[in-house]
């Protein structure tokens, strides 16, 4: 438990946006993962089958709840205004004007907004693939999805995204 408690607590923060929902959605992954470690099958990796359960913890829990948010603000275990901007995605260089600080923070924002409105299956696949850093076949295995199915939800979703993010700018 000790050392997927971290990674799954990540996965879930970012799914859900409320610290308190992921260890809760946390707690209930390991309550499944002991209750059904009978069902595993050693010739898959353990981490994907974990990240699994708890991919779809996150997801059942926002079909039930409409709940369509993910925060890119700063680790889940900051608790002051200067722990979240030190743990927050930062996009572009610190020697940047304050005028480009500001547009790239917009822009952070912007995608953010744009992730939240992301079908769940998409927001799952993207956040495994461009903030976990998992390989297709490592999202496919870990969400027990088809390889295809997996490059196309992630295509999709990066046409959505685009889109949101365009008509932003227009």
């Amino acid at each position: 438990v000790r050392r997927y408690e971290r990674p799954v607590f990540s996965l879930l923060y970012r799914m859900v946006r409320d610290r308190a929902l992921a260890e809760d959605l946390a707690q209930e992954t390991f309550i499944k993962v002991l209750n059904g470690i009978k069902s595993y099958r050693p010739e898959f990796k353990f981490s994907s089958w974990i990240f699994k359960i708890a991919n779809n913890a996150a997801i059942d829990h926002l079909r039930r709840k409409s709940i369509d948010t993910l925060s890119l603000d700063g680790a889940p275990s900051a608790e002051t205004p200067e722990q979240m901007r030190a743990t927050s995605l930062q996009l572009g260089d610190r020697t940047e004007s304050p005028l480009d600080e500001a547009l790239n923070r917009e822009l952070g924002t912007a995608i953010e907004r744009a992730i939240a409105r992301l079908r769940p299956e998409y927001r799952s696949c993207i956040l495994l693939r461009h903030v976990e850093g998992y390989s297709y076949e490592e999202i496919a295995d870990t969400l027990d999805l088809p390889l295809g199915t997996v490059k196309t939800y992630i295509h999709r979703a990066r046409n959505e995204l685009r889109g949101y993010l365009e008509d932003r700018r227009d």
